[in-house]
């Protein structure tokens, strides 16, 4: 049976799992912020949506950042690499991509988590 988290945009969920895979995508609650703060607010969506599922940060297994401005990467890293820790058993594997995205919003975060 697939399990569904409803989130607040209409046609879409935020978090779904099947088995022990569970799928998450997250953007800023602040878009006011600069790329590091809406990443970490992000991440911090990310952790909160796999927890509601019974998996965490750990046991994401793929991830996918879109950014609005390459430029911003090696900021954006920079708080990626210290929210997830310096074992590299805890870190997934990862694409980031240069994207347009709507309003202010400067990244938004899709990962595949094992719970």
């Amino acid at each position: 049976m697939i399990e569904r988290k409803r989130g607040i945009y209409n046609g879409r969920n935020k978090s779904s799992a099947y088995k022990d895979l569970v799928w998450t995508v997250a953007t800023s609650s602040d878009t006011s912020l600069d790329i590091k703060g809406q990443t970490q607010l992000t991440l911090d969506t990310i952790q909160d949506n796999l927890v509601e599922l019974g998996s965490d940060k750990t046991r994401i297994v793929s991830a996918q950042v879109f950014i609005t401005n390459m430029n911003s990467k090696q900021a954006m890293d920079s708080v990626w690499c210290d929210w997830f820790g310096d074992n590299p058993q805890d870190w997934p594997q990862r694409a980031c991509l240069g994207v347009d995205l709507e309003g202010d919003v400067l990244i938004e975060i899709t990962v595949t988590a094992v719970r």
